[in-house]
């Protein structure tokens, strides 16, 4: 089995590509060893001292670290995966969610007379936003509308990341502001 790595714009994470299916549909974060429990290879990863975040997107796992070397950290986080594989155990324990995204839409909050301008933002998110996004080993989910203000959860490589206030401000904003003018500002949950 061989695990491409490739670096994304946080340098305290890493995507780590198996070459197989990881998730089926939509995507899962596990932000501490207690949220990892729903899924054997996440606790393995957790289990890597200095890991401190793990993201499954379609084909990909995204690593975050603490202050940890990579050089260290990486041959044991490769370790993990590979035996993951090949063990053959699954990806979640019996009866865990398979993905995220059924929480993170009980969670969003929006007027109902702004329905119609809230899917155009969801529409607009899933294709423009959301592919490039995963191409960085992260995701951004829709959080809610209010006052003309978008809320994002920002997840993987795009929690934390040094350079994502940006990439909210001068990118995902000012696509939304051109599609949909009742937007006036994003901001992260």
């Amino acid at each position: 089995m061989f695990i491409q790595t490739e670096a994304t714009p946080n340098p305290a994470t890493l995507k780590f590509i198996p070459g197989r299916t990881v998730l089926d549909s939509g995507t899962m974060e596990f932000v501490n060893r207690e949220a990892a429990a729903r899924s054997p290879l996440a606790e393995r990863l957790f289990g890597v001292p200095g890991v401190t975040g793990v993201f499954f997107g379609s084909d990909f796992v995204t690593v975050t670290k603490d202050d940890s070397d990579w050089q260290h950290l990486k041959p044991a986080i490769l370790g993990a995966i590979m035996e993951h594989y090949v063990s053959g155990a699954p990806l979640l324990a019996e009866g865990s969610v398979t993905s995220d995204e059924a929480a993170d839409e009980q969670d969003e909050f929006f007027n109902e007379t702004d329905a119609e301008t809230v899917a155009t933002i969801k529409d607009l998110l899933e294709t423009r936003v959301r592919p490039a996004v995963a191409n960085d080993g992260g995701d951004i989910t829709f959080r809610g509308y209010k006052d003309g203000v978008v809320y994002l959860n920002m997840k993987g490589s795009c929690s934390g990341c040094p350079s994502s206030t940006a990439t909210l401000r001068h990118g995902i904003q000012n696509l939304l502001k051109h599609f949909v003018p009742d937007v006036i500002e994003v901001r992260p949950i």
